[in-house]
């Protein structure tokens, strides 16, 4: 960003996006069975433990049909007592077995009553008011951005991304880390907490309807899986991969990624220019983000600018390159003299007073 404009925050955001929309997450932890068994296994070790207190104290309980209490009776008695039943056939006749009652069935009985409530609203309410929210969800999804990692990386693009323009509700986030999807559900983005690599992942975020997909393991063999992953799924989505080995950015490509980004050579090359230009740093840095005074801009070439030169754009901005049957064309190259109908224009356009582009972009954030 341009020396002496303060960056965007995407975080400053939070209290205003985070009641809007909802989150798209999956649980991650023990097996159900296993929760359930945990719940069933605690209720009836409390359960256990006032049969035992009740059968010591039995002298306190009198039974008003036959006048016998049998261990029987004390599994009957505490049943009903636990569950607030009172049939009244037995009942506490003494004063320690009446502050029993009191002092120890009593919070049993509450709970037990939490476990089972609980365990009700986890296993059936819950579940299904969750798949029935990340079904609405998924049918909003079209035409969105995903990110696949939220590290340093996915975090910044992700910020970015809202900072360009993109609603929080188009982008979907997927890490295994609960922690980092935390700070991405404060922006209002959609996340899950799953597997990128695995397909059933990508096809609940409906990966082949998405507008592009940024990739951002962590590691190079990682996001390179994530790639071929993407690729079979969806064949014409766009994917940007960052990988940070030279000898992998060959690989990324041919595994199915459209750009790669190695943030070592990236910054290598930031080093070695301000050696000879102490601002040239500066204004990549500007170009490359919307907080600053210009914005770089890739778009396609309307109707109305076919047939002019490249420094003759509606937008106003300085055109640097054109790209025409997979060709990049430079502004001083003669084909740059006349635009045609397809071709994509990359310019670079001031930006207005609140960091925001000059709107003359694609409307994507581009």
């Amino acid at each position: 960003m341009a020396a002496g404009k303060p960056g965007k925050n995407p975080f400053r955001r939070k209290a205003m996006l985070a009641d809007q929309f909802q989150p798209l997450r999956r649980a991650v932890g023990i097996p159900v069975w296993g929760d359930l068994g945990l719940r069933l296994g605690l209720a009836l070790g409390l359960l256990g433990m006032v049969i035992m207190i009740h059968w010591w104290d039995r002298e306190g309980l009198v039974d008003n049909v036959d006048g016998h209490i049998s261990f029987l009776d004390v599994v009957y008695f505490t049943m009903i007592s636990v569950t607030t039943t009172g049939f009244g056939d037995i009942a506490p006749v003494t004063d320690s077995a009446r502050l029993i009652e009191a002092v120890i069935v009593t919070p049993v009985r509450i709970a037990v009553l939490f476990i089972f409530v609980g365990a009700a609203y986890d296993f059936v309410i819950k579940r299904s008011w969750e798949k029935w929210r990340m079904a609405r969800i998924q049918e909003q999804l079209t035409d969105h951005v995903v990110v696949l990692g939220y590290g340093v990386s996915g975090s910044q693009s992700v910020g970015e991304l809202i900072d360009r323009g993109i609603e929080p509700a188009r982008i979907v986030v997927i890490d295994p880390s609960d922690e980092r999807l935390a700070e991405a559900e404060k922006l209002g983005v959609n996340v899950m907490a799953a597997d990128a690599t695995r397909d059933e992942t990508l096809k609940a975020v409906r990966i082949g309807s998405a507008q592009s997909v940024l990739v951002s393991a962590g590691r190079d063999d990682t996001s390179i899986l994530i790639v071929l992953t993407v690729r079979h799924l969806a064949p014409d989505v766009p994917i940007s991969v960052v990988v940070r080995a030279d000898d992998n950015e060959l690989l990324a490509r041919q595994a199915g990624a459209d750009n790669v980004i190695n943030p070592v050579r990236f910054t290598g090359l930031l080093l070695a220019g301000s050696v000879k230009g102490a601002h040239i740093a500066d204004y990549l840095a500007d170009l490359a983000s919307v907080g600053g005074r210009v914005q770089l801009v890739e778009r396609a070439v309307s109707e109305e600018e076919c047939g002019k030169p490249i420094t003759d754009l509606q937008s106003g901005g300085q055109g640097l390159r054109i790209y025409r049957n997979g060709r990049a064309l430079g502004f001083w190259e003669d084909e740059c003299q006349s635009l045609q109908s397809g071709d994509t224009v990359v310019e670079i356009v001031p930006t207005n007073g609140n960091g925001k582009g000059n709107g003359k972009g694609d409307g994507n954030g581009n």
